[in-house]
């Protein structure tokens, strides 16, 4: 969450991959999505466009 906090825009699964330092690979990246997929299913993420994800307003 603190990612999010810090952007100032909706980020790509591959974004957070680098600003949680980890290698930039597939299986990464895939992981990471369905993460944040998971978080926007429970509303804790929005997801504003495919792919993009977000901090819900408060």
């Amino acid at each position: 969450m603190a990612v999010f906090a810090a952007a100032g825009a909706p980020l790509r699964a591959r974004a957070v991959c680098g600003a949680m330092d980890l290698e930039i690979a597939p299986s990464n990246v895939n992981n990471v999505r369905l993460k944040l997929k998971w978080l926007a299913g429970r509303g804790i993420l929005i997801e504003t466009e495919q792919g993009l994800f977000t901090r819900p307003r408060p």
